[in-house]
Parts: C-alpha cells; structure tokens; sequence
C-alpha cells in the first residue's frame, strides 16, 4: 500500500510539473507577439512569478487529492482540479497588468471574466466526473482569495474601485494568519456554523468585478457599488473571528440568517421603493426614455419579492446606463447600496418566489 502512494505521489508530482511548464511556455511564447518590450517585460515578469505561487501553491496541497482524509489518493489531479489550476492561472495573466498603463483595458477584463466563469463550472466537472477532493475545494478558496486581491488592485489603478475595498483583499489571509496564531498558541479554534451565503457573496464578487472591468461602466457606479459589496463579506468575516475565539456562541451566529430574512432584507425591498419614488420625482418624464418600463417592472418585482434579485440586477443595470459618466447624487449612491445588498442577500420574508435563490445555494453537478 505505501507503495502505491509513492507512485501515486511520484505520477502527480509529474502532472503538475508539466502543467508548470506548459504554463510557462505558453507566457514565454506570448512574447513573440509584442513590440513594446518594456512593458512586455513587466507582464510577464508579474504574470510569470504569480504563475509560480499558483504551482507552489498547487504543488503543496497535492496530498489532499484525495475525498476525504481517510481516502486513498487520487492517481491524476482530475478535469476539475486542472480546470481550477487553469483558474488561476487566468488570474496570474490578470495580475500581469498591474502598475502598467491603461492601454487595453480589455484584455485583462477577458482573462478575469473567463476566470469568473470557470469558477461555477471547476465544481460541476468534478462531481460530474465523480473526483470531487479536498485539493479542489482548498484550491478554490485559495484563488478566489487571489483573485480578490488582485481584481482590486487593477480596478483601484483605473479608478474603479475605492482602496477600501482592500480591507476585504486582505481580510482572507489575516484571517488564516490569526488561526495559525491561535495554532501556535494553543488557544482553541472553535468551528463556524454552516452558512451557505458565504459561497454565494464570493461567488458575487468575482462576478462583480468580471463586471466593472470592464470599460463599459461609470466609475462613480463601481466604486459605489464595490463598497455595497464589501461590507456583508467583511462582516462574516468578523461575526466568524468571533466565533472562532469565542466571543460569540455558534448558536447566536446561526441566528443572524434568519434575522436578516425576517427583518434587514424586506426593510431594504421598502428602502429601494422608497429611493425610486424619491428618484422618480426628479427625473424628467423625456430623460426616462425606454427605460421608464425597465424601472416599472423592477419595483413591482421588489415590492411583491418577486425574483427580487433579478430585478435588482435590472435596475442596476439601468442605473449604470442613466449615470454613465457623471457623479452619483446621494439619493442615487443609497439606491445603489440598497439594490446592492438585496442582490446579494434576497428578498427574505413576505415574498412570492426566490427565483435564482436555490440555483445560487446549490452544487452544479451533485
């Protein structure tokens, strides 16, 4: 049995080798195809050492290949892990362009949305394939975490995003820092109740920023937004700290889902109709244009909860088109957190249908 391991070992080790070195090639290769070198230069030199973490990274976590821990390791890393390697590697190709000058703001945009998506699609290759592991999940967290350092970092240099929202960047590794800290000190780490809006906000990250970008959004709109969505992750993330150290019981945690639902969510839905009546009386009746029914049909949906997520995403949309280029009022920046936040979290009690709320929650491929 040892044996095997070994050779199971020893046939990972080469997979992983030589995915490194068809990523390296591949980063080596796309310089035939530039004339300005410098910055060339730069690119690769950023997207060549992220590209390294992703394989270290990769690289030490290979023992967990395996279903759970008591499981023999898998022999080969699986369409699912490679399809998760490749997301991050997308990431690295992100990471490139930054501190550069914004020339071509679109190709970075496509490597991130394209990372974005692969991060619903990792999970069902794997259940699909039946070679679901713990490296897979560890692996999704870890570039999700990478990628909400270095999507910010790029949108911040264009002016899209506040530097605030660096402190949800950081937030995962001081995080994993204080539980190795409390590790070394012997303290107890107490376990986090299960929540599934965790996986559904950082799935809504990466979403938002395969969005804004983009070249196509109003930069007054993103950085709004870009707090909106910062703040619930920052908040599970302290409200879990604190579970963690015991300064708060599992059980009161668990309860703040239900409160949100009972309580917070339709308090927004009234907020977001109480912005758009508010908005609606200083909006000329000839600016509204085709968007009037957009709008219309919008707060119907909020107020009845009626795919209150979609709807939301429909007047933000809508709002991103009304203000392109100019500065947010105070009224329209409320609405953009309210909209926000109801995306991110429902509509919660006093609806008529959750639409998206079950697909969001659930594991594509289970």
């Amino acid at each position: 049995m040892p044996e095997n391991q070994d050779f199971t070992q020893t046939a990972l080790k080469r997979e992983m080798h030589s995915l490194a070195a068809a990523g390296a090639a591949l980063l080596l290769i796309s310089q035939l195809f530039t004339r300005d070198w410098l910055h060339s230069g730069q690119w690769l030199l950023q997207a060549g050492l992220l590209w390294l973490y992703v394989c270290v990274v990769v690289s030490r976590r290979l023992p967990l290949n395996r279903a759970d821990e008591a499981a023999p390791l898998y022999c080969r890393l699986g369409w699912g892990n490679r399809l998760t390697i490749l997301r991050g590697g997308l990431i690295a190709l992100t990471g490139g362009f930054l501190f550069m000058p914004l020339d071509d703001p679109w190709l970075p945009a496509l490597f991130y949305t394209l990372a974005a998506l692969l991060d619903r699609v990792d999970g069902f290759v794997a259940r699909r394939s039946r070679q679901v592991s713990l490296l897979g999940n560890e692996l999704d967290i870890t570039f999700d975490a990478l990628g909400l350092l270095i999507a910010p970092l790029l949108a911040i240099s264009w002016d899209k995003l506040h530097p605030s929202y660096l402190l949800l960047s950081v937030a995962y590794y001081f995080y994993r820092w204080g539980l190795q800290a409390r590790r070394n000190r012997g303290l107890p780490i107490l376990p986090t109740p299960q929540n599934p809006l965790r996986r559904t906000l950082a799935g809504f990250q990466m979403g938002f920023f395969a969005t804004a970008l983009w070249p196509l959004l109003n930069p007054a709109l993103t950085t709004t937004a870009g707090v909106a969505f910062m703040l619930p992750v920052l908040f599970g993330f302290i409200v879990d700290w604190l579970v963690v150290c015991g300064q708060v019981s599992a059980q009161a945690a668990s309860q703040l889902p239900l409160m949100s639902s009972r309580y917070l969510q339709p308090g927004l839905r009234v907020l977001a109709l109480a912005l758009l009546s508010l908005l609606a009386t200083q909006v000329d009746g000839g600016q509204a244009g085709w968007m009037l029914l957009p709008v219309v049909i919008g707060a119907a949906c909020i107020a009845l909860g009626f795919a209150a997520r979609f709807a939301s995403l429909l007047l933000l949309v809508c709002l991103g088109w009304q203000t392109a280029g100019g500065v947010l009022s105070i009224e329209v920046a409320a609405l953009v957190f309210t909209l926000s936040w109801i995306l991110l979290l429902g509509s919660g009690h006093f609806s008529l249908w959750h639409w998206g709320d079950e697909w969001l929650a659930r594991y594509d491929g289970a």
